[in-house]
């Protein structure tokens, strides 16, 4: 028996929500629950400042794609390349192949900057070490770790903006250990 990995799936940019509702309703209706387990909108929350409000809104990490979490039968397969909406599986070389699935590390990293992964990230920096931002405003500006929260995994990390030393907490992810 093939065990679940998550593959990536293409859709109409803008109808990932709607092709995931498809593609829920068709698991229901054609009794797939064993083989098909989590479709995924890879989203994460937005603040937005209009006209002086707050407003929060979802912002979509990959505009076109639905992560789903599955084990990859013949029906499974078909059920998903059908749905409507669907334009295909990323990492098949098409002519009936069937796809690759995303490794475990980069759908950790998904699921985490989404709040959804309860594993930890163990890392190879501490307090006083030099470190490397990954991603985000800061991507590409170095500064040392101040203090780490190792239960919401993020580092305090002291950068030089407009020359002075400024805190700035960071995922443990978006972090690297500069050598």
């Amino acid at each position: 028996m093939e065990e679940k990995q998550w593959y990536v799936v293409n859709t109409y940019s803008g109808h990932e929500n709607r092709v995931k509702e498809n593609l829920e309703l068709r698991v229901e209706s054609m009794g797939i629950q064993d083989s098909l387990f989590t479709v995924l909108v890879a989203e994460e929350k937005e603040i937005e400042y209009k006209n002086g409000k707050k407003v929060e809104k979802m912002k979509n990490l990959f505009p076109g794609y639905l992560f789903v979490e599955m084990i990859m039968t013949d029906e499974a397969w078909y059920v998903v390349r059908n749905t409507p909406g669907v334009t295909g599986f990323i990492g098949s070389s098409g002519g009936g192949a069937k796809p690759f699935p995303v490794s475990p590390d980069e759908i950790e990293s998904i699921l985490r900057r989404m709040g959804l992964s309860d594993k930890k990230l163990v890392v190879d920096f501490e307090v006083g070490d030099t470190v490397k931002i990954l991603s985000g405003p800061f991507v590409g500006v170095e500064g040392t770790v101040d203090s780490m929260d190792d239960d919401a995994q993020t580092a305090t990390v002291l950068t030089i903006l407009f020359g002075r030393e400024t805190p700035t907490e960071i995922s443990y992810a978006d972090l690297e250990r500069v050598v």
